[in-house]
């Protein structure tokens, strides 16, 4: 097996069978997508997760990457009459990207060099006898004498340009790379100091002032602060390396001969290679690999933390008032069904300046008990807390509501966009954010996603990573969580439609548009109506659009249409048809008495595709949102002076970073589970404990209300 065998060293890098990721990369090689392929093309994967499927798919991406550079490299190679049969297979044999740059560098076009200039000078046989170590009785002097020249006046001159060869030669050797990466990963370190302290008044990188961590031990988010110091000039960061330790390595690569008199020359090349031409590189490539690495980490983090907003179960069935505080312009109010649609609007001023309280409870009031709202969703922006304050006294006036503190991150940059005046187009835009942040109590995900993730604020450092990775990362996140959950196609707006698998924006207006000139689509085959909708499109989406109340049960369930008859043929066998209202309840019942694998091949599928069948006729319609914990519903407010340590609390997971988790407790400040309190045991890893929306119990460790902190703990 070579690197070539791309599906051989992916079955041995994911341990998977040959077999089974030859149909992998062929179902993904012709177009179908991650979910469709994850839910049903289980038989052919060997039921393969999407994690999995996208683990494959990007070493897939990468593997090809590395062949397609390869070729281009020994075609290179060859153009210039250098490619032995040993270097073609090295490079062949190479297993990174890296490796093969090594290889190639000797034989890449380079910009004019110090040692090319000596070269044209004509000190290339000098350089020569400094690599053989010739022995000679000769003195230096007399060794250069045949170079010099006008441009070469000295027999120093001679030398130097004779070891600008030899250093580049060694710089350009791909062991010297190698030993000089391997000693600074091993040893090396990434060290701070601060620049310009003036450019730090509120002294956020302080910690980094004088800073130094192992190579192997620097974190992710000290490597993003520490970029973030140098771009903003408050730091200078640099690795430190083993030089001493390196140079001895390229010495006994290039060892000189202490009977030679050319021994001193080899020596100082080695350092100069190192100094000038190695170190230099492999510092810019530490730093690389570092920050390459911290992206990915932080990347993570956004889509671990994206995931789990995204999955925060709706609250179907109320009537809720959503306000969006604010102190000079007002409270926007808006009240909504469980639709989504607006009912009323309204502005109130309970706050400095106009401070109208006693007018805004009579309004509130008035629209609770005449619009039936149950709940009250307040955004957690400025004049949030003093909001609450106020509801909090309508609740003890009489009114039969509760409250939420709701994340209303992101909602100005929803109500200026143009989905948001297509939407809401008789309404301002800060009448628009009030909208959005109760519909964001209604179904999470059907309103997060009209909103670009990066603006949600559920990350670490999210905009100083790669953006078009955490773009395309996020992509992936919302595209798997809007599949697993299946949309409405009949209620869902554009921006959720187009993360169906297949569908794209294009096709999801106008899925939108047939919507609304012919109305509801009564199953899923009237989608096929749809201009642009081809055979390919419907079988990647049909399977995750979701028709209630449809002329077909099945069209409301994880079913694909391409297994209806293996369906029908299946409620032939057990004597009930699909209308019967004891289905679920039989299958439930019988299913353990059944022979499954004997039932699939009668039926002409797979034993997966059957065991989901199964499953979606026990709970058609099953929202997987509806598992999960409600969020925390509150009565009275709560301030940070009515905290004291010992107190326990039910709160609501925000965020979650590499060093703990920020919890909503009711109070205007977040608190603060540092890792070191998430457990009883030592916790490597938050997300192993926590997630964002988790409803946990804390108790009250410490309260600085002067700083606006709270250290909180969920050991027992």
């Amino acid at each position: 097996m070579t690197q070539r065998d791309i599906i051989g060293s992916l079955a041995t890098e994911l341990a998977l069978r040959r077999d089974q990721v030859h149909r992998t990369v062929t179902l993904l090689d012709d177009g179908n997508t991650v979910p469709f392929v994850a839910r049903y093309r289980k038989e052919a994967t060997g039921s393969l997760d999407e994690e999995q499927l996208r683990r494959l798919l990007d070493r897939l991406t990468y593997l090809r990457k590395l062949a397609e550079r390869q070729d281009a490299v020994l075609e290179s190679i060859a153009g210039q009459g250098k490619l032995t049969p040993e270097l073609e297979q090295a490079v062949l044999q190479a297993g990174t990207l890296q490796a093969v740059e090594d290889l190639y560098l000797p034989y890449k076009p380079k910009r004019r060099t110090r040692a090319m200039i000596a070269q044209d000078r004509g000190l290339e046989p000098l350089a020569a006898r400094i690599l053989a170590q010739e022995r000679t009785r000769d003195s230096l002097a007399s060794l250069a004498q045949p170079f010099l020249s006008e441009d070469v006046p000295t027999p120093d001159d001679a030398f130097q340009g004779a070891r600008d060869i030899v250093a580049e030669r060694i710089a350009d050797d791909a062991r010297s790379r190698d030993l000089a990466r391997r000693l600074t990963q091993r040893q090396g370190s990434l060290v701070s100091q601060a620049s310009d302290e003036s450019k730090d008044p509120k002294g956020v990188f302080e910690t980094y002032y004088q800073f130094e961590a192992s190579l192997r031990a620097v974190r992710p988010h000290q490597v993003l602060a520490l970029n973030r110091g140098e771009r903003e000039d408050v730091l200078r960061v640099r690795v430190s390396a083993p030089d001493d330790d390196i140079i001895d390595g390229l010495l006994r690569l290039y060892p000189p001969d202490r009977r030679s008199i050319l021994a001193e020359q080899l020596s100082l090349a080695a350092a100069d290679a190192y100094k000038r031409l190695i170190a230099p590189a492999i510092e810019r490539e530490m730093r690389r690999d570092l920050t390459e690495q911290a992206d990915r980490h932080a990347i993570g983090v956004f889509a671990t933390n994206l995931r789990n907003l995204l999955l925060q179960p709706p609250l179907k069935d109320r009537v809720v008032l959503g306000i969006d505080p604010g102190f000079r312009t007002g409270c926007k109010v808006a009240v909504v069904d469980p639709t989504g649609k607006v009912l009323d609007t309204a502005t109130i001023y309970p706050h400095p300046p106009q401070n109208q309280r006693d007018t805004a409870l009579r309004l509130l009031a008035g629209l609770v008990q005449q619009l039936g709202a149950g709940l009250i969703a307040i955004g957690n922006g400025t004049a949030s807390r003093e909001t609450e304050e106020l509801v909090a006294a309508l609740i003890r006036d009489g009114a039969g509501v509760q409250y939420l503190i709701v994340n209303e991150a992101g909602a100005s940059v929803y109500s200026a966009s143009p989905l948001a005046r297509a939407e809401l187009p008789d309404l301002d835009v800060s009448m628009r954010g009030a909208v959005s942040i109760v519909r964001r109590v209604l179904d999470p995900l059907a309103e997060l996603v009209k909103i670009d993730p990066r603006s949600i604020g559920v990350g670490l450092y999210q905009h100083d990573v790669d953006q078009k990775a955490l773009a395309a990362k996020l992509d992936e996140v919302i595209e798997s969580v809007v599949n697993s959950v299946g949309v409405n196609v009949n209620t869902a707006s554009p921006a959720l439609l187009q993360h169906v698998a297949g569908l794209g924006p294009k096709l999801a207006e106008r899925i939108v548009e047939h919507r609304d000139a012919q109305g509801p689509f009564r199953s899923r085959m009237a989608v096929r109506a749809v201009k642009g909708m081809g055979d390919k499109t419907f079988e990647q989406a049909a399977g995750f659009l979701r028709v209630p109340d449809g002329e077909n049960l099945l069209d409301n369930t994880g079913v694909h249409p391409e297994s209806y008859d293996a369906v029908f043929r299946l409620l032939d066998r057990l004597g009930v048809s699909l209308s019967d209202p004891e289905l679920a309840q039989r299958v439930r019942r019988e299913r353990g008495g059944w022979d499954l694998p004997g039932m699939a091949a009668a039926l002409g599928i797979g034993l997966p595709t059957l065991e989901d069948i199964l499953d979606d006729l026990t709970r058609p319609g099953r929202d997987p949102r509806a598992e999960l914990a409600a969020p925390v519903l509150r009565s009275d407010v709560l301030k940070m002076e009515d905290l004291a340590p010992g107190m326990s609390l039910t709160g609501t997971v925000r965020n979650v970073v590499d060093f703990g988790a920020f919890v909503d407790i009711g109070v205007k400040q977040d608190g603060l589970v540092h890792i070191s309190e998430m457990a009883d045991f030592h916790v490597r890893n938050p997300y192993e404990i926590v997630g964002v929306g988790d409803i946990v119990q804390v108790t009250i460790l410490n309260v600085d209300v002067q700083r606006g902190r709270i250290a909180l703990s969920l050991r027992s």
